[in-house]
């Protein structure tokens, strides 16, 4: 191998070509939308865009670069910590569509090159397999790069997607160059020996191909449809014996049951997709599934049978894990194993035992997830609060309006305890319970407050108003710092409380709420109220180790997001569409497990809670720390554009009746 030919001469192969990229993009986006009018509500922002947008896509590519060169993870998925979750909303999510859609279009482009390419990575690191998501050139940092550089000014999720989805064929054309040359460098320094030894196995299928390619299949093969494809095979005259048929002569017709169960639990043992724990498991309960066959013969015909579905239920389980010596699934093979013995002991087993089995799993499994979730009990707990903030406002706000109607409030205090200030109550509320110590200390603030807006009576009284004035003063700057209320919109209150303590600790009266404050003081700015779709924003640019300040304080119109054709999900009859997604999501269930791709990357996740009005989700990674608070409108969003996958839809059974029938169609 060329001693020149590393991974830092390939990154710096890269860096030296972005410019150059990153303007071929710029003129390649520029001539798609003057070429196409249906481009034509796009030009307005790309006209606001064009000229930093090569300089942004180099600033925002760059940096990736370097932390790939220095062996980072270019794209480190940000984790919450155990008191506070990231909340993903539909326009997270639509962002994620946008990216998983340029990731597409580069990888249908420039499939082998990245395939040689993170082979070569792969054997630099000396691992046993390539992974896509541990080439430091994969298409996902350039996809990320796109995206920020198309976010340097405020646009519209639909308008931001649509310039994605422009700029995405582009991007995959300058990058296939890119890596072609890349390529060429790595035949020319003779290392296919060993990028073809760091290959990955063939059944190491990459998530997002496994569900495009269900996607596309056509309608799955039956159990009844395999039965008699088995019985017209075993009743077919070959060989020898094919001359000695008289075409007068009955046809004999064998029974498949026996020969069919054999052949499809040999596709079911051979699923590559299967860890060596797992199969055993199954191998063991064939056992018991022979014997029920022999009594039951609905199980060939039948393929929401108990015993179907315990032997889906236990392969989905299994598929989340990636190493066969994970000890969470040897602890889950161990629990099956004694749970499954009775099975395989019953001399005449029967559904309603493997419906028994089935429940007890589902119950362990759900506990279980149960138990993954507590870990984020609190962040839960105010999640839930949340869905009553609204009311809490209202409520508070009638409240404080009534007690502090003839209080000797400035104008600036008075609409600040009347608005702001019950923010800050209804946040405690939120966060900690509206019976807690600090929603309760927020409440007696204002009592505080208006009794030391009070003309002292006397001397004394004006030293006890002198010494509370601190402890005052640090509560509501707590307050503010607790809904992130700025330095703009808090310090003129602060000017006016000031002015009001100075006013009556100098034996004056205090200043009335339509009073006008001395003209030596500076004029407060008005404070004005957010607007949703600023709050909305504020919510997103949170920092995850924060709890959000506003969760949903306003609802993004998904009738205006694009939804990319996805199965069921996406019919031409609205209603049919909506009642296929309505019934997906009534399915999903604590403890299963999924494929979603969040945060540029494809991940495998675990349900763990599900709230009270079904519209919050939690899913919790194979890492712990990986936490993920998504609504039910991004969970939709994802669906609807094939970007959420339950593994117990890739159903153990179904993929082993459609390979077993193909394999007959082949004979």
């Amino acid at each position: 191998m060329s001693a020149a030919l590393s991974l830092s001469s390939l990154l710096n192969d890269v860096r030296l070509e972005t410019p150059a990229l990153s303007r071929q993009l710029l003129n390649s986006i520029q001539s798609e939308l003057d070429a196409n009018t249906k481009h034509f509500p796009l030009l307005e922002a790309w006209r606001r865009l064009r000229g930093r947008f090569a300089h942004d896509f180099e600033t925002a590519f760059l940096p990736l670069l370097q932390a790939a060169g220095r062996g980072e993870d270019p794209l480190q998925r940000r984790t919450a910590s155990l008191e506070s979750l990231s909340l993903v909303d539909e326009r997270q999510a639509l962002q994620d569509v946008a990216i998983a859609h340029v990731i597409q279009v580069i990888e249908d482009r420039s499939g082998p090159e990245l395939h040689q390419l993170s082979n070569f990575f792969a054997a630099l690191r000396g691992t046993a397999r390539a992974r896509k998501n541990e080439n430091p050139l994969r298409a996902a940092l350039f996809a990320q790069a796109l995206l920020v550089a198309l976010s340097s000014v405020e646009l519209d999720p639909q308008v931001r997607y649509g310039l994605m989805r422009v700029a995405a064929s582009p991007l995959a054309e300058g990058l296939q160059q890119i890596y072609s040359t890349l390529c060429a460098r790595l035949r020319a320094a003779e290392v296919s020996q060993l990028v073809s030894s760091h290959a990955a196995r063939a059944q190491d299928h990459d998530i997002a191909q496994r569900i495009a390619q269900g996607r596309r299949s056509s309608e799955p093969a039956t159990l009844d449809g395999l039965a008699r494809r088995v019985q017209e095979h075993n009743s077919r005259p070959t060989g020898l014996h094919r001359a000695a048929v008289s075409a007068s002569a009955p046809v004999f017709r064998a029974d498949p049951g026996p020969d069919m169960l054999s052949r499809l639990y040999e596709q079911i043992l051979a699923d590559t997709r299967l860890l060596p724990p797992l199969k055993a498991l199954l191998a063991r309960l064939q056992v018991a599934v022979v014997r029920l066959a022999k009594f039951d013969n609905s199980l060939l015909h039948q393929q929401d049978h108990p015993a179907w579905a315990l032997l889906n239920r236990v392969a989905a389980h299994g598929m989340a894990f990636e190493r066969a010596d994970d000890e969470r699934l040897l602890a889950f093979v161990r629990l099956m194993t004694a749970e499954t013995q009775p099975l395989i002991d019953a001399p005449r087993p029967d559904a309603a035992q493997f419906e028994q089995v089935l429940s007890r799993v589902e119950s362990h499994l759900s506990q279980q997830a149960h138990e993954r979730s507590k870990r984020s009990a609190n962040a839960l707990a105010s999640l839930e609060r949340e869905q009553m903030r609204t009311q809490w406002l209202q409520l508070l706000r009638e409240q404080i309006k009534a007690q502090t109607a003839d209080a000797p409030l400035g104008p600036q205090l008075s609409k600040f305890l009347n608005g702001r200030w019950v923010e800050v109550i209804v946040q405690a509320m939120v966060l900690h319970g509206p019976a807690s110590a600090q929603a309760m200390a927020h409440i007696e603030w204002v009592d505080h407050l208006l009794a030391s807006l009070q003309e002292p009576a006397d001397e004394p009284a004006q030293q006890r108003l002198r010494l509370a004035l601190p402890a005052l003063i640090q509560q509501l700057r707590a307050g503010c710092d607790a809904i992130a209320l700025g330095a703009d919109q808090r310090d003129p209150v602060l000017q006016e409380l000031m002015l009001q303590h100075g006013r009556l600790l100098r034996g004056l009266t205090g200043l009335s709420s339509g009073a006008a404050p001395d003209s030596a003081a500076v004029k407060p700015k008005p404070l004005l109220e957010p607007s949703p779709e600023e709050l909305l924003q504020r919510l997103l640019t949170e920092r995850e180790s924060q709890l959000p300040e506003h969760w949903a304080h306003a609802q993004v119109d998904r009738a205006q997001l694009p939804t990319m054709p996805m199965q069921l999900f996406d019919q031409h009859d609205q209603d049919a569409s909506l009642a296929a997604m309505s019934n997906w999501m009534a399915r999903q269930r604590v403890g299963c497990w999924y494929h979603l791709f969040n945060q540029s990357e494809w991940m495998t996740a675990q349900l763990a809670w599900v709230s009270d009005s079904e519209q919050f989700y939690l899913f919790i990674g194979q890492d712990a720390e990986q936490r993920h608070t998504l609504t039910r409108g991004a969970v939709e969003r994802l669906l609807a554009n094939g970007l959420i996958t339950a593994l117990d839809d890739d159903n153990l059974v179904q993929h082993a009746v459609d390979t077993l029938m193909q394999d007959l169609r082949a004979e």
